[in-house]
């Protein structure tokens, strides 16, 4: 399960920010924006994330949307040799390694939890 990156969609000052998160962890949303120095972050409902990233919840990609998307890694994924990332679908997910995740989102590291 904490191999598993999730595409979480929330609202950060009126934007989406995309936050990839191990599967065995939940995201503290006041400790994280605290630590990156922002305004509350909520939810996206699932329009906001459609509209943000052109797939529906369950299956975001880390890349692909219409417009690049402020993105923060989970710095527990850097533990696992290889991680699983959904691929756009509910029913699809492709392998990479941490490093190539942070590569792929030009994603900043930081602890979500």
């Amino acid at each position: 399960v904490g191999a598993i990156a999730n595409s979480l969609v929330f609202q950060c000052d009126g934007k989406p920010l995309l936050v990839m998160t191990s599967g065995a962890h939940r995201v503290d949303t006041a400790a994280l924006a605290a630590r990156i120095g922002r305004g509350k972050i909520t939810r996206a409902t699932p329009e906001q994330v459609r509209e943000a990233t052109g797939q529906a919840i369950g299956g975001v990609a880390p890349a692909g949307h219409p417009a690049p998307l402020e993105t923060l890694v989970d710095e527990h994924l850097a533990t696992y040799p290889e991680i699983w990332a959904a691929g756009g679908t509910p029913h699809t997910v492709f392998p990479m390694t941490f490093t190539q995740l942070v590569a792929l989102t030009g994603g900043r590291v930081v602890a979500v939890d």
